[in-house]
């Protein structure tokens, strides 16, 4: 069986679950985050570091959730709307990521999409976490 992970934390979703966690397997699959507030607003409007910063915040809270964290993502998908953007911003973006992961480094895709679901996001991060009991 498996159960919905939506933190009070963030933004109540609606037509989804943020994450979702399968009995016997502690794998944790972590809906895209968006740089969501938990009142459902953009922080960082045109801004991708604070943009992915926020993201990761979100996903950190979903796993705090799930009795996670960081360190047993294995997998990361990230979208963003503008590939120029993200790589002219690598280095502040490699900071921001440090904070959340120290050296360690999931399995990770970066793809260039043409626009996101929701207004005024500029990146959307998904990802796949295993929990070792």
């Amino acid at each position: 069986m498996n159960h919905t992970i939506n933190p009070p934390t963030l933004v109540v979703p609606s037509g989804y679950s943020h994450g979702i966690e399968s009995d016997g397997t502690r794998t944790i699959y972590l809906a895209g985050q968006v740089a969501f507030d938990a009142h459902g607003s953009i922080v960082g409007a045109g801004n991708i570091v604070k943009q992915f910063d926020q993201a990761l915040a979100n996903l950190r809270e979903v796993l705090i959730a799930a009795r996670a964290e960081m360190a047993d993502i294995v997998k990361l998908l990230i979208f963003v709307k503008d590939k120029e953007d993200y790589k002219t911003h690598l280095k502040e973006i490699g900071l921001v990521y440090r904070n959340y992961f120290g050296k360690y480094f999931p399995a990770m895709s970066l793809v260039e999409v043409a626009d996101l679901f929701e207004d005024g996001a500029l990146i959307e991060i998904e990802g796949i976490a295993v929990v070792t009991e």
